[in-house]
């Protein structure tokens, strides 16, 4: 993914900090080039960069360091506070319990996905999301949410033949009185801007939204705060919800420059699936895009997919065959164990073997065949597993030798990595530089 190109020479930062003898002027200067380089990359105004650069280098140098904390722990704390800051205030996001969210936006900023994903939002959370297509100039528009909408088990209304979309949004609200959360997908093509502007008024005056949110798509990166300043001072936005963020190459810049107008980033979409849209909290997504973590994400997916303490055993190391069967269906609920690892601090950090952390759907189907024709000592004890008992395995599973091996030795690269991590090989500078963030 294009994230994981700044993440990756953020996280290089990080490294180079920990890793430093000790630090002095010299490293100060190299460390806030390398952020300048990542930041300009990811297409981040160069103005916003300098004033960045400079607020680092005088408070790495200057500042002194709080009670506690050594140099290095005062030099990292600094660069996450400040990439925090270019991203704007932390935002206090209260699920409601009713609430009507208006999407608007240009054609092609995925407004009909980050409905149907906003839809699955509130669904998770316990609210009964209904969505009205109120889209009536693109061609296909109502067949596509309602496609989108069916796996998503989600309840749509539109007129595919309508050409009012004011009267949609008043037959929609009628079928919607029992719903919790009512999301309007709205059109983004018109002949003028004025125009789009004007439709944008009159169906915000008939919803009533208590939401309305502008949706963009992160690769047009600078360009994303104008977009965001105009139909702010147009409509009256209270939020933007990025998306794309996964794939751009220039998200950092879509990100700072949004923030910069002052509107709120509500949401951000990290993938293609009808699960990957996050609520927008800076502190979280420097910690992550640094290599430091996000415990509070990981439990958070952990409640709504999987056992709590089966997580926590994960974590601790307690990797058996059984745990990590559990761990393989929750990874499909929970997305790419890759962005997983990334959400438990400092695995970002460590040495993993290339693909341990890439597994097809297919593959990780035929992992669960495997694990579940062994026998519950064999799962419990691996080290018993013979020529023999492979075969068996393999012609109960339908698949291979060579498959029963690949996952075994998955299972060892696995819990060699966990146990690492248990031991410790993260102690150190990060842990209590994270203690003086709180």
């Amino acid at each position: 993914m294009v994230l994981d190109k700044l993440s990756d020479s953020l996280t290089g930062v990080i490294k180079k900090i920990t890793r430093a003898p000790f630090i002095d002027e010299k490293l100060v200067k190299e460390v806030v080039r390398d952020i300048q380089r990542s930041l300009l990359v990811s297409d981040v105004n160069v103005r916003l960069v300098m004033d960045l650069s400079k607020r680092i280098e005088e408070r790495a140098l200057q500042q002194k360091a709080i009670a506690g904390l050594t140099k290095k722990e005062h030099v990292i704390k600094v660069v996450y506070e400040e990439l925090i800051s270019l991203l704007g205030e932390k935002q206090d996001y209260h699920l409601p319990t009713k609430t009507r969210v208006m999407l608007i936006g240009i054609q092609g900023s995925g407004k009909t996905t980050t409905s149907v994903k906003l839809a699955k939002f509130f669904s998770k959370k316990g609210l009964r999301p209904f969505i009205i297509a109120a889209d009536t100039y693109r061609p296909a528009a109502y067949d596509q949410l309602l496609q989108l909408a069916e796996k998503a088990n989600v309840k749509v209304y539109g007129e595919p033949e309508g050409k009012d979309p004011v009267k949609i949004v008043e037959s929609g609200l009628e079928k919607a009185a029992h719903a919790d959360a009512v999301i309007l997908d709205t059109a983004g093509r018109h002949k003028s801007e004025e125009e789009l502007f004007r439709e944008m008024k009159e169906l915000a005056q008939r919803f009533r939204p208590d939401e309305k949110l502008l949706v963009i798509d992160s690769n047009l990166g600078q360009s994303a705060g104008k977009q965001a300043a105009a139909f702010h001072k147009a409509i009256g936005l209270t939020g933007v919800v990025l998306t794309k963020l996964d794939g751009s190459a220039k998200g950092g810049g879509a990100l700072s420059a949004v923030a910069e107008t002052g509107t709120k980033i509500r949401f951000v979409g990290l993938g293609e699936g009808i699960d990957d849209l996050e609520i927008f909290d800076p502190e979280r997504f420097v910690s992550r895009i640094l290599g430091l973590g996000d415990l509070r994400g990981l439990m958070e997916r952990a409640q709504e997919h999987v056992d709590e303490e089966k997580v926590r055993d994960i974590l601790k190391g307690d990797l058996t065959l059984d745990a990590l069967r559990d761990q393989i269906k929750a990874i499909r609920n929970m997305g790419p164990l890759g962005n997983i690892l990334k959400m438990i601090p400092g695995f970002s950090m460590m040495s993993m073997p290339e693909g341990a952390t890439e597994m097809t759907e297919e593959k990780m189907d035929r992992f669960l065949y495997i694990i579940d024709s062994m026998s519950r000592k064999e799962r419990a004890d691996p080290k018993i597993l013979n020529a023999h008992r492979i075969n068996r395995i393999a012609r109960g599973s339908g698949t291979s030798r060579e498959e029963v091996k690949e996952l075994l030795n998955y299972h060892r690269t696995m819990k060699k990595a966990l146990k690492g991590f248990k031991k410790g090989r993260f102690k150190g500078p990060l842990a209590k530089m994270m203690r003086g963030m709180r």
